[in-house]
């Protein structure tokens, strides 16, 4: 099973994956927006460091892009999203499989002995 430092980990990986999908999507929305700035969350750095010091608790940070804008001043680039969503969308996928794996083979044991 897995240790509660890992647990707490992939959990906050999994809560800072789905706070990085919301704004992502909030970019895009505002792909248009003239004096938009695309927001930027960072945490592995954070999640590396609290696993090094066995807490495994990371602290999210929030950012504007410090990308180029256009003309009306927006800097969201539809191509860095789209690319920045596939990558988050596949590290969840994994992050999720990774916590339910060892809960699967218990429901799994569970159910074969009953």
């Amino acid at each position: 099973m897995l240790d509660s430092v890992t647990i707490t980990a992939l959990s906050s990986a999994l809560d800072a994956l789905s706070q990085r999908q919301r704004a992502i999507a909030d970019n895009i929305a505002n792909i248009n927006t003239p004096g938009y700035h695309a927001k930027r969350v960072q945490f592995e750095d954070a999640l590396a460091a609290a696993v090094a010091t066995g807490d495994g608790h990371a602290t999210v940070s929030v950012g504007e892009s410090l990308e180029p804008t256009r003309l009306d001043g927006n800097n969201v680039n539809l191509d860095t999203e789209t690319l920045s969503s596939i990558d988050t969308t596949l590290r969840y996928q994994f992050a999720s499989q990774a916590v339910d794996g060892p809960f699967s083979a218990v429901r799994t044991a569970l159910r074969t002995t009953s």
